[in-house]
């Protein structure tokens, strides 16, 4: 029943890539386990593609402007496809099911003959920050970017402070871990990460906390005045820029 509480999916499409002047493919692949899932490739100027891992609700088409602004200011391709249960995609949503999603989604760039395999960056915001960092701890990548995304997902839980430190209450409180901190080490690649100070979802500090326990080379960008969903919004040019040069770094690595 947890799932119920974690993942909002959505089956409603409100747009796709061509209503906003971008050329796309539709995109149907399939996972380990069987399933099909939905996704949009969208070809970019640059060798560099940024492998997108959304968060917990709606579907990719929920993410249509963000899109639009990073692929016009970035020059990157993008590829952004939705988790079983989600738009499109077959399934049910859990937290297995996300990385074996995403790793679909990866073994799918892969098998593209128009995209270098080796200049895919892993972009993860919120929940998809989790399921990125786990993707790009288990498998080659350019980069890594991550934003509005946390520790572990029972950090972010309202527990009690006194209670905080009982193990055996958050064992039992949560089966659903998505447990970045313990992952992110194992992470190799240059990181960039963003998160408004003002996020009223995912706690600036464990933001900060996943940063800290992060390997160099690494950039944390605190967007002021951000919450969780406007962090693209406020951040504006600047938060667009810094997204271009860290690509633009990685591809004269």
């Amino acid at each position: 029943m947890q799932e119920d509480f974690i993942f909002f999916p959505d089956s409603f499409f409100i747009g796709d890539p061509a209503a906003w002047d971008m050329q796309f493919d539709d995109v149907y692949f399939s996972t380990g386990d069987g399933l099909k899932l939905h996704g949009w490739f969208v070809p970019g100027e640059k060798t560099v593609t940024l492998l997108w891992c959304h968060g917990n609700a709606g579907n990719i088409s929920y993410r249509l402007d963000n899109m639009k602004l990073l692929h016009d200011k970035t020059g990157a391709g993008i590829f952004i496809f939705d988790y079983r249960g989600y738009g499109y995609s077959q399934g049910r949503p859990s937290e297995m099911g996300t990385y074996l999603d995403a790793e679909a989604a990866l073994a799918y760039l892969h098998q593209r003959p128009d995209i270098d395999s080796d200049s895919i960056v892993i972009f993860g915001r919120s929940l998809g920050g989790a399921v990125a960092v786990d993707l790009a701890s288990r498998f080659p990548c350019r980069g890594l970017i991550l934003e509005s995304t946390f520790t572990s997902l029972i950090d972010i839980f309202e527990i009690p402070f006194e209670y905080r430190d009982d193990s055996e209450l958050r064992s039992r409180f949560s089966s659903i871990k998505y447990d970045s901190l313990s992952k992110i080490k194992k992470v190799k690649v240059p990181l960039l990460m963003f998160h408004g100070d003002r996020d009223e979802v995912v706690p600036f500090e464990s933001g900060c906390s996943l940063f800290s326990a992060a390997n160099e080379p690494k950039r944390f960008y605190v967007i002021e005045g951000a919450g969780h969903n406007d962090t693209y919004i406020i951040g504006g040019d600047e938060y667009l820029r810094t997204i271009r040069e860290f690509v633009d770094g990685l591809s004269k690595t």
